[in-house]
């Protein structure tokens, strides 16, 4: 019987006494799970220990704990009463692969983007400290999503929580490797062989004298923080900022990270707890990839290649053509938030590195910087998921659009994205560009258009945004117009009108192709602002349907539909786009499920009149 068999909630790991043989069984669980189900594999095997000794000691109902991004809270979900489900993480209607208060009390948030996790809990802490409630609020975040503002806009707000207690796990990585002046800070700490190797010797020395030694010890371990700053100068930052700073502790070091936490348990003050993990651990592959192996599809356990075969996406093809563009024009700038492999940005980043900034996890600043980049002359792309651009809206509305300033947004990830869940999903970037003045819009449908499109931004002198979706494009007709135009129309039948755009562009055309006689079809190229004779020719159908991979308010169905109403229309307009959060589940149960796939299309169609 494997000892984790025997925990129904992180009470029952005070009857645990070989907790690294837990650690173990814990980490081979996950490697199992991930190499099936997919999902966070590198940041949660770098987590067992420290999950362990979190729960063995902040582990009670009174204390919060709050994780940050919260993909790294595998080993915590089955510690805390969800292992008998955790094999439907990340499956449709199963557990998430974040943190979700929907599942279970232990969770706070629902979690899902970087740097928030501060400020939460500082809103907790704020509640039991005026309304006198026990227990600690407890936060563990990454050294990654420290390069995120909001993270210090929370630290800023600390120094009176006393009943905080941030946990800072460093593993020098968030998915790319982490950049910036805080990486290097961390780094400093981390790498301070004086300081580490002084602690090690003296313990070791102390631990051979009977009775007097831990009484030293414990008095080395409480050694004045200002004289230990001023000959080792570790924790300084965090000092200053209110906090008592223990570290750097190793943080697969399941007894040391106890002992730490008991006497940060103790403190009347918010504590910093700096823990050093290595990311991937125990699994070779993910140790020496940690970022293929970040966010991962199925897998071999035994070689770590991973079972989905490998197609071209839409994020190579962004990424190899940016190359071509920049070899012909040295005024192209690429910009990253974190994620040059993701958004096809690495052979970029090696070529072209004075054209090329990876600026952390900080979205907001990486338009701002691209806007600074535009007013001195560059032409700045901003390579973004589109759920991560939703962080840097009053950017897209102060610094860029007011400022009349052109730059260019890549927005990846466009549409649903499957397995990832409510807080990935691309379906707002579209809503939220339509409340941003001056900005043109392309979605492509297919890998060359994709690369057309670029082209036209580059051209234009404008605001412009490029978005395409994860993955490989869908079916692709013979019968395309081979010009890139805003907007074609398909089919002579004055009844009944398809209107799309973007990859489910490809079912409307399947269904097109067979029905070709009962409806007509008009595929959308440029979406931000809609080609007015693209409205008026609509003018001339009974019916239309809209079907779009978006949240539906203040979508390009709902401007769609208000424009032709102007224009005095007098038939039917129904439009077909999401209506709320999406759950995970694969990216093709999504489409299905909001009636955007092929069956979905074919049974709205079939209600209209013929």
């Amino acid at each position: 019987m494997k000892i984790f068999d025997s925990i129904f909630s992180p009470e029952d790991l005070k009857n645990i006494n070989d907790l690294d043989a837990l650690a173990q069984e814990l980490r081979a669980e996950i490697i199992s799970l991930v190499s099936q189900n997919g999902g966070h594999l590198s940041s949660n095997l770098g987590t067992v220990e420290a999950t362990i000794a979190l729960l063995k000691v902040f582990g009670e109902k009174k204390n919060a704990i709050i994780w940050d991004v919260g993909h790294q809270c595998y080993a915590y979900k089955i510690l805390t009463g969800r292992k008998d489900k955790i094999h439907s993480i990340r499956k449709k209607s199963g557990l998430s692969g974040f943190t979700n208060y929907e599942e279970s009390s232990y969770d706070k948030f629902k979690s899902g983007h970087s740097g928030n996790s501060i400020s939460l809990a500082l809103g907790i802490s704020e509640f039991k400290l005026n309304f006198k409630k026990d227990g600690k609020v407890i936060v563990f975040i990454g050294d990654g999503s420290m390069t995120c503002g909001l993270a210090y806009e929370g630290l800023n707000n600390a120094s009176s929580a006393n009943n905080l207690i941030i946990i800072l796990n460093d593993n020098s990585m968030s998915i790319s490797k982490n950049v910036g002046a805080i990486s290097k800070y961390l780094s400093k700490i981390r790498t301070n062989n004086i300081y580490l190797n002084t602690k090690y010797i003296i313990k070791k020395i102390l631990s051979k004298i009977p009775n007097s030694g831990k009484k030293i010890d414990s008095f080395f371990s409480n050694l004045n923080i200002k004289l230990r700053n001023l000959l080792f100068q570790t924790g300084s930052l965090f000092e200053n900022l209110g906090f008592k700073y223990y570290g750097p502790i190793d943080g697969h070091d399941i007894h040391a990270m106890i002992k730490v936490m008991q006497i940060a348990k103790k403190c009347n003050k918010p504590v910093l707890i700096h823990i050093v993990t290595k990311k991937g651990k125990g699994y070779k592959f993910a140790e020496n990839k940690p970022d293929k192996f970040h966010g991962i599809s199925r897998f071999d356990i035994n070689t770590g290649n991973c079972l989905k075969s490998k197609e071209k996406t839409f994020s190579d093809i962004f990424g190899e053509h940016l190359c071509n563009l920049a070899e012909k024009n040295d005024k192209i700038y690429a910009i990253t938030a974190a994620m040059s492999d993701g958004t096809g940005l690495s052979e970029f980043s090696k070529r072209f590195p004075k054209q090329f900034k990876d600026v952390g996890i900080a979205e907001s600043h990486a338009v701002t910087f691209a806007a600074g980049l535009a007013a001195g002359g560059y032409t700045p792309i901003f390579a973004v998921y589109s759920s991560f651009l939703q962080r840097s809206f009053d950017q897209l509305i102060h610094d860029t659009a007011m400022q009349n300033l052109k730059i260019i947004l890549a927005i990846d990830r466009a549409g649903l994205i499957g397995e990832d869940g409510e807080s990935h999903q691309g379906i707002f970037d579209i809503p939220m560009l339509n409340s941003v003045p001056n900005i043109i819009c392309y979605s492509p449908s297919f890998f060359d258009e994709l690369k057309i499109s670029l082209d036209l931004t580059i051209k234009s002198e404008k605001f412009t945004a490029v978005r395409y979706p994860k993955g490989a494009e869908f079916f692709k007709p013979d019968w395309l117009n081979k010009n890139f135009n805003n907007f074609d129309f398909y089919g002579k039948n004055r009844n009944l009108l398809i209107v799309t755009y973007g990859r489910i562009f490809s079912f409307a055309a399947k269904i097109f192709k067979k029905f070709s006689d009962k409806m007509s079809l008009l595929k959308l190229n440029k979406i931000i602002p809609l080609d007015n004779q693209a409205i008026i020719k609509s003018r001339e159908y009974k019916n239309i349907i809209f079907f779009e991979e978006s949240y539906i308010n203040n979508s390009i169905s709902e401007k769609f539909g208000l424009e032709l109403l102007k224009n005095e229309f007098k038939g039917k307009f129904v439009p077909i786009a999401i209506n709320n959060f999406v759950k995970h589940a694969t990216m093709f149960e999504q489409l299905k499920e909001f009636k955007l796939d092929y069956d979905g299309m074919l049974e709205i169609i079939g209600k209209i009149p013929k």
